[in-house]
């Protein structure tokens, strides 16, 4: 008899089942992974209110290996029982992206592109268990993987990825070092990460901007090392970013939140001259009355970045294994599976209030 699993399926918009699901044979180069603990992003909650097809959502997954392949394990370093977590590309590993370190931008990751992805692929797709909200996952032959020590707490294990992003923008593409002063527009999950980050590449400076609606959140930022937090519902940002740094203003400023286009104006204007303002969210509206010259006169750097590389992964491993930062508190919300449904929605602002970082674990 097969062995079976309970998974989140996420059936309609707005709408999760529980359901059980028979785990797959296990090729020698392929493998199950015993999912331990899963943060919800806000790539899951836009999946969640525009579902067009069933799928098991979830992709910052850390997990124990349940099953493997002799290929598979060779391939990956990694044994049965051992830590790993998980990032959510399965890239090809055979195009000009992948060759050059790229493999984010893989057209074979992108759902877009009718690619799979560990938490946006459809459960029509052989064998259904791409999903983190699940006992188990399936380990794809293509899938990435990073060992990572017994020891961290499960919920600070979860910000792995997140930590990534901030670790790739920060430091290795924003090349943050002692010195620099950093702003970081929203307090959301990837801004905090980004402020850790940045506080761990010896940044002198790091201010966290936000509305009255991330009050603590801002107050968050500050316990886990951010120097200044400024509310832009209240506060003039510009006035506040030249008193701060008596008028030197940012050599790195990104912008991470979740709508409207005012906060990039504001980035270009509190990054001096020769900085560099990386955009690190969708706006999904166009710029009107955009005055571009302040990009000419100040000779700024302006670039767009989503995701992690391989080493940008590994920074953020070693960085929760060091237990210098206290992670914990970042998480507000720890669910069973069955409260699949209900992490979603306060990852989204519509469940149970006041979330920071949400996860789920699936055997609770």
């Amino acid at each position: 008899m097969r062995e079976k699993t309970w998974t989140a399926v996420a059936t309609n918009v707005k709408l999760t089942e529980i359901q059980e699901l028979n785990l797959p044979h296990v090729e020698p180069d392929a493998g199950i992974l015993k999912v331990e603990i899963v943060g919800v992003c806000g790539t899951d909650v836009s999946y969640y209110r525009s579902l067009k097809e069933p799928m098991i959502l979830g992709h910052h997954v850390v997990g124990h290996i349940y099953k493997i392949g002799e290929q598979a394990s060779k391939r990956w370093g990694v044994k049965e029982g051992e830590r790993v977590v998980m990032e959510e590309y399965i890239p090809c590993g055979q195009c000009e992206s992948c060759r050059s370190g790229f493999y984010r931008l893989c057209p074979d990751t992108n759902p877009k592109l009718g690619g799979i992805r560990y938490g946006a692929t459809p459960m029509s797709v052989d064998p259904a268990l791409f999903g983190g909200f699940s006992q188990h996952m399936y380990l794809h032959p293509n899938a990435v993987i990073h060992k990572l020590p017994e020891h961290v707490e499960a919920v600070e294990a979860a910000l792995t990825l997140p930590l990534s992003n901030g670790f790739e923008w920060m430091r290795i593409i924003g090349n943050v070092g002692p010195g620099d002063v950093v702003v970081i527009q929203g307090p959301g999950q990837q801004g905090l990460a980004c402020a850790l980050a940045a506080k761990a590449a010896g940044a002198e400076t790091v201010i966290v901007t936000g509305r009255s609606s991330s009050q603590k959140r801002l107050e968050l930022a500050s316990k886990l090392g951010a120097d200044y937090t400024i509310n832009v519902s209240k506060e003039d940002l510009v006035k506040r970013v030249v008193e701060i740094t008596s008028g030197k203003m940012a050599d790195l400023v990104i912008d991470v939140t979740s709508g409207g286009t005012d906060p990039v104006i504001s980035s270009l204007q509190v990054a001096k001259t020769r900085g560099t303002v990386l955009l690190g969210a969708l706006k999904h509206q166009l710029f009107n009355d955009f005055d571009l010259d302040i990009i000419y006169n100040k000779s700024l750097i302006i670039k767009g970045v989503r995701g992690h590389s391989y080493e940008s992964v590994q920074m953020a491993v070693e960085f929760v294994a060091s237990g210098k930062f206290p992670l914990a508190i970042m998480n507000s919300h720890n669910y069973k599976l069955s409260d699949t449904d209900l992490a979603l929605r306060t990852a989204g602002g519509e469940g149970e209030p006041s979330p920071l970082l949400v996860t789920v674990s699936p055997w609770l």
